[in-house]
């Protein structure tokens, strides 16, 4: 078995909890003989949210709202803020310690993930404008941002035209890592977050003005699903290549 070849496995629509324990799972079995990259690609059987490890979702989302418009919310087994899994494309990948792309450093790995997610961006916008890795620690637009993935950016986050279009959140054991990830292709419905969100000054604005959408203007569910899977096809060619 070639060990630098790429597994790609796309397990399709899940639950928030099960997505999330499949990756967990995934890191788990670095340990044993699966020594291989992985790129997981999955979807969502109802609107969802997944949270850092540290976070208590209680204090930003309204549960019986969430609950009456089938939000489900999931803990991932990575850090990071709150994220809203309505209009992106997430994907997560296994690295084994055993990878030249491995890095004891953890912005080495963020940064080794996220330039394959550039040159998939690259390929889906087909622009003269570059996506980046963000090189500096920006200072937080009120305290309440830096919970949310989508409100602040992060050093080596991935930027274009000056807002973040993809970030993710990591977990490093001796034998591996789990990168989960998420790119923006539009921006999630205001009236959406208004009601699923208690009321935190600033935060859907934060979240409308520092996310960049690949989809410009008002997309479709069937456009949403056909720009998932070009995207999901175009990381996989990435990550082969």
């Amino acid at each position: 078995m070639d060990s630098q070849k790429w597994m790609v496995i796309d397990t399709g629509k899940s639950s928030a909890e099960k997505n999330m324990a499949l990756d967990a799972e995934l890191l788990d079995q670095m340990a044993s003989d699966q020594k291989r990259p992985i790129l997981h690609l999955y979807d969502w059987d109802a609107p969802s949210a997944t949270y850092g490890h540290f976070i208590d979702p209680s204090r930003f989302i309204q549960a019986d709202v969430a609950s009456n418009l089938g939000l489900q919310l999931a803990r991932r087994p990575t850090g990071g803020g709150m994220i809203f899994h309505l209009t992106d494309l997430a994907f997560s990948i296994v690295l084994p310690a055993s990878h030249p792309g491995y890095s004891a450093n953890v912005l080495d790995n963020y940064a080794f993930v996220n330039h394959l997610v550039i040159e998939a961006i690259k390929r889906f916008t087909n622009s003269h404008t570059l996506p980046h890795l963000l090189s500096n620690e920006p200072s937080v637009q009120g305290s309440i941002c830096k919970h949310f993935c989508m409100a602040k950016p992060t050093k080596y986050d991935i930027m274009l035209e000056g807002r973040k279009v993809g970030g993710g959140a990591q977990r490093r054991t001796k034998h591996g890592f789990l990168h989960q990830g998420s790119i923006s292709l539009t921006l999630p419905s205001i009236d959406f977050l208004n009601k699923v969100l208690l009321p935190q000054e600033g935060l859907i604005e934060a979240m409308q003005t520092v996310t960049y959408a690949l989809i410009p203007g008002q997309v479709t569910q069937e456009q949403l699903k056909d720009a998932r899977h070009h995207m999901s096809q175009l990381l996989s060619d990435v990550c082969k290549s």
